[in-house]
C-alpha cells in the first residue's frame, strides 16, 4: 500500500509543488530543531557505550547529558557530586573510533551547568508529575536544549527492544531565563510502536511506515518524529515516513533527510488526477 501510493504521490507532486511550499517553509524551524535533538542524541547514544567502556565506577556515575559546542558533538557524564567525570567528543561522522574520550574529572563550564539545571528541574517533574508516562520495555531519555536564548529540554521514550521504532510518549518543557517552567506538555498523546523487524522483503521494511497526529499533537511532523526518524532510519532501511494530520501529509525523506509538506487538498487533487487517468486508460482499452 505505502509502494503504491508514494508511486502515485511522486508521480503528481511536480503539478502542484507550489501548494506545498508555503506549509514546508512553515515547518523549516521544526525541521532545525528535530536535527539538532538528533545529533545531541547520536552523541548520547554513541558517548554512552565509549565512556562504560572504559569508566568502571559505576556506583559514582550521576547522569549524562549531551550538546553541540560550536557544531562539535559532545557527551559528558558527571558524577553524583556533580562533577564532570567524562568528556566524549565526536566529529561530524559520529566515528566512535575517532571519537576522543577524556576522563579527566573536571568542573562544568558555563554552558554545561545551564543545560544541567535544566535537565535536573525535567528530571524532578519526570519523577513527581503524572503528566509524564512510562511504558514496559521502554525509557524516558532528557535531553536539554538550549538554542537562540531558548532553554527547553525535551523527553523521548526510547525502546529497549529490537527491531521496534517508538514515536510518541514525549514531552516538551520550556523555562525562561531564571529557570522557572514556563509550559510543559505532551507532544503525542499516545504511544506508537511500529515493528520494523522480520522478513527484509516485507513491504514496509523496505519503503517505510506512517503514523498520524491527532488535532492535539499539530498539523506538521514534531521535532521529535524527525530525531527519532532519523536514529532508525539506517537500520529500518525506510525510505520515507508518513505523518498525516487533518489538513496535511508529512512525508520524510528518510534517504536526504528533508521534509516535504502536501495540503490534503492537493492529496485529493492527486487522487482525482489518477482516478482520470485510469478511466481514461480503460476506456482507450
Amino acid at each position: 500500500m505505502i509502494k503504491r501510493f508514494t508511486t502515485i504521490l511522486f508521480t503528481f507532486l511536480n503539478l502542484y509543488t507550489a501548494a506545498q511550499d508555503d506549509a514546508t517553509q512553515r515547518a523549516r524551524p521544526i525541521v532545525i530543531e528535530g536535527k539538532l535533538l538528533y545529533k545531541s542524541e547520536m552523541a548520547s547514544w554513541y558517548g554512552t557505550d565509549l565512556f562504560l567502556e572504559r569508566y568502571k565506577d559505576r556506583a559514582n556515575i550521576g547522569g549524562y547529558f549531551s550538546y553541540l559546542e560550536d557544531e562539535t558533538p559532545k557527551c559528558i557524564f558527571f558524577s553524583k557530586t556533580t562533577k564532570v567525570i567524562g568528556t566524549i567528543t565526536f566529529d561530524s561522522t559520529y566515528n566512535i573510533k575517532t571519537a576522543k574520550v577524556d576522563l579527566t574529572e573536571r568542573a562544568f563550564t558555563n554552558t554545561e551547568s545551564e543545560l544541567y539545571a535544566i535537565r535536573k528541574i525535567a528530571l524532578s517533574e519526570i519523577n513527581t508529575d503524572t503528566l509524564f508516562k512510562t511504558y514496559n520495555n521502554s525509557s524516558l531519555n532528557i535531553i536539554p536544549l538550549i538554542n537562540g536564548g531558548e532553554k527547553k529540554v525535551y523527553v523521548l521514550t526510547g525502546t529497549t527492544q529490537q527491531g521496534v521504532v517508538i514515536f510518541g510518549n514525549d514531552y516538551l518543557l520550556k523555562f525562561d531565563k531564571e529557570n522557572n517552567i514556563i509550559s510543559k506538555k505532551s507532544l503525542h498523546k499516545n504511544i506508537i510502536p511500529i515493528n520494523y523487524g522480520g522478513n527484509q522483503n516485507d513491504e514496509q521494511n523496505n519503503e517505510g511506515a506512517i503514523h498520524s497526529h491527532l488535532p492535539e499533537t499539530g498539523e506538521f511532523i514534531t521535532a521529535t518524529d524527525i530525531c527519532t526518524l532519523m536514529l532508525y532510519e539506517k537500520l529500518t532501511k525506510w525510505k520515507q515516513h508518513n505523518v498525516v494530520s487533518k489538513n496535511y501529509l508529512n512525508i520524510w525523506n528518510c534517504i536526504t533527510d528533508e521534509l516535504v509538506i502536501i495540503p490534503m487538498e492537493t492529496i485529493k487533487k492527486i487522487q482525482k488526477d489518477q482516478e482520470k487517468r485510469s478511466k481514461k486508460k480503460n476506456n482507450d482499452d
